[in-house]
């Protein structure tokens, strides 16, 4: 929206639609997800699921897996913008 004066910030309806739209603009559909989703603060204790998850791991067990995950070929993004 080029006229700031036209956009009733008062609205957020009305502002969230504008800087959606700004946002699809400028990156894309696809692109515009990827940066509103930098601003997601999660959900949950990550330290207790972490500790919970990885109680029986062996760190010898967690550095073969890497190395197996590392080892495969990695696959290129293909832009759809």
């Amino acid at each position: 929206m080029s006229a700031n004066s036209a956009l009733n910030f008062r609205n957020p309806a009305a502002v969230r639609n504008a800087g959606m739209t700004a946002l699809e603009k400028e990156l894309g559909a696809v692109g515009a997800v990827y940066f509103i989703r930098q601003f997601e603060s999660g959900r949950g204790d990550y330290t207790a699921e972490r500790d919970i998850l990885l109680r029986d791991a062996a760190l010898e067990d967690i550095i073969k897996s890497v190395k197996e995950i590392d080892a495969q070929p990695r696959q290129t993004a293909r832009s759809t913008i």
